[in-house]
């Protein structure tokens, strides 16, 4: 296990890279992470840049394509923070970004505490403390120059390339009794590309992917708290962005978002 003092220090390595929106190759080998929960001890650190309670969760790399893209072997949990969430129809620079892509996601606010335990939770309870779903875009970066060779202990420690973030309005129509796997999403790009997809892409169903974060944050005695939301992976092909585009997420009856670029 890392020593608690070398976790902090990578985080404030990272977390200082974020602000100023650099990069570094790795993380120095006398504070680098060897294994997940490595990772997300030094991932825990970077909330102390935040002076809000934490916005909620993300999960990275929830379709096998995405794993074998930046070579892991599995979806990573990430912190979402309150000031890097974007109005809907806000407007994000690309100065800085690394990544340039905006992926198109579905969202659940949680409307009751999950504590962490020692039996696994289920499906339907997991739903059970759900209040809302939502249409989002996440707009994920990583403080590495090469994101696809640095590994999963890496990636997590880098908060698993979460970044900005975009939350619509709670869906109006009723979703509980709606397939999610095969309910149709869409991303458009200023009216010249379309991209097409279903919840599939998030770990098959995002109501598996949500249980899964569950699951992973109560392994590592974190409870997922009233109010918080979960971002569940893109349900389409990451969408590449450049300054001047606008992207719109549509999850059809559920509801539409988007954010523009600069």
């Amino acid at each position: 296990m890392l020593d608690p003092e070398k976790a902090k220090a990578a985080s404030r390595l990272l977390v200082g890279h974020w602000d100023n929106g650099t990069r570094l190759d790795a993380i120095p080998e006398g504070l680098r992470p060897q294994t997940r929960t490595d990772g997300y001890a030094i991932q825990s650190g970077v909330t102390d840049r935040s002076s809000a309670p934490l916005f909620g969760w993300k999960i990275a790399a929830t379709s096998l394509a995405g794993q074998r893209h930046i070579n892991v072997d599995g979806p990573m949990a990430g912190r979402l923070l309150a000031e890097k969430s974007v109005e809907v129809g806000g407007t994000v620079s690309l100065a800085t970004s690394r990544m340039r892509v905006a992926e198109i996601e579905f969202g659940f606010r949680f409307g009751r505490r999950l504590s962490p335990r020692e039996a696994p939770y289920e499906i339907a309870e997991v739903m059970e403390a759900v209040a809302t779903l939502h249409p989002a875009i996440e707009i994920p970066d990583s403080r590495y120059d090469d994101f696809c060779a640095v590994g999963a202990p890496q990636l997590i420690a880098d908060n698993a390339c979460a970044h900005l973030f975009v939350i619509g309005e709670a869906a109006k129509d009723d979703w509980r009794a709606v397939d999610l796997a095969t309910h149709e999403v869409a991303g458009f790009v200023s009216g010249k590309a379309r991209y097409d997809g279903t919840g599939a892409a998030a770990l098959g169903d995002p109501r598996i992917a949500l249980t899964w974060i569950v699951n992973e944050l109560s392994g590592l005695g974190i409870a997922l708290q009233p109010g918080q939301v979960v971002i569940t992976g893109t349900c389409v092909t990451p969408i590449g962005v450049e300054p001047g585009d606008e992207v719109i997420g549509d999850l059809g009856r559920f509801g539409r978002v988007s954010v523009r670029f600069i």
